[in-house]
Order: structure tokens, then C-alpha cells, then sequence
């Protein structure tokens, strides 16, 4: 694959960044420096580096949310806010202790897919305001 200067940027900004991002995350990132870089192009990156394997593409939310994030062969599992979009990574796998229970029913589990949503802390807060 071609390092490009635009394949860097993106690169770049999910190499910086502490939790998996939206394309539109990247993109206004980007955006700030480079007013020619276009959200379309942000897309096409990260098609292509989620088919090369180097960036993990997750969707959230009832598949209303794509994340992206850098593949660093970790498994992860993200908590998400349904008022600010805010993503919380989890510090454990929930799936960790049920997997050896299917393995005694003779299912070999490949994968699987937690998805936690709710109010974060700040969010919660002010909706909690709202209806006192």
C-alpha cells in the first residue's frame, strides 16, 4: 500500500487518539489544518485500511455508529453514550467467563459482539437536572 500524504494524516490522528473515532471525528481533526481534505476521501482510507487489516471497524448503536480505531490486536469492548456519542472503553471482557461454558456444550466460539450504551456521567448529570 502507498504511503500517501493523506493516508498519513488519517493515520496519524487514530495513532493519537486514546478511544476509537467516527470518520467525522477524523475528519475534523484533519480539517483544521487541511481545509482541502474532504470527508469522502477520510472514507475511503479507512475502507482501505480496515481491508489491509490495519485499522479495526466496529459498528455500535443498532449499527447507527461506525467506529474506527487502530488494530493493535487487543480486544476491546466500548461503552457508548446515546445523547453525546461518547465512547468509554470497558477495562474487561463481560464474554471472558461464558466462553468455556460453550466450549463444555461442544460450540467453538469464533468471536462475539458486546454492545453497551446508556448515559455518560455528564450526560446523565444533566438529564438527571432536567427533571427535578
Amino acid at each position: 500500500m502507498k504511503k500517501t500524504k493523506q493516508r498519513k494524516r488519517v493515520f496519524s490522528v487514530l495513532e493519537r487518539a486514546d478511544s476509537p473515532l467516527s470518520a467525522m471525528d477524523i475528519y475534523k481533526q484533519i480539517e483544521k489544518d487541511d481545509s482541502s481534505f474532504w470527508l469522502s476521501t477520510v472514507y475511503r482510507i479507512l475502507e482501505l485500511f480496515a481491508n489491509e487489516g490495519l485499522v479495526v471497524k466496529t459498528t455500535v448503536m443498532g449499527n447507527n455508529m461506525t467506529l474506527y480505531e487502530l488494530n493493535r490486536n487487543k480486544h476491546r469492548h466500548y461503552a457508548v453514550c446515546v445523547n453525546c456519542r461518547k465512547v468509554v472503553e470497558m477495562d474487561n471482557c463481560p464474554m471472558e467467563k461464558f466462553i468455556p461454558e460453550f466450549a463444555e456444550s461442544d460450540f467453538r466460539v469464533l468471536g462475539h459482539k458486546v454492545e453497551m450504551y446508556g448515559y455518560c456521567k455528564e450526560c446523565d448529570a444533566k438529564i438527571s437536572k432536567r427533571h427535578e
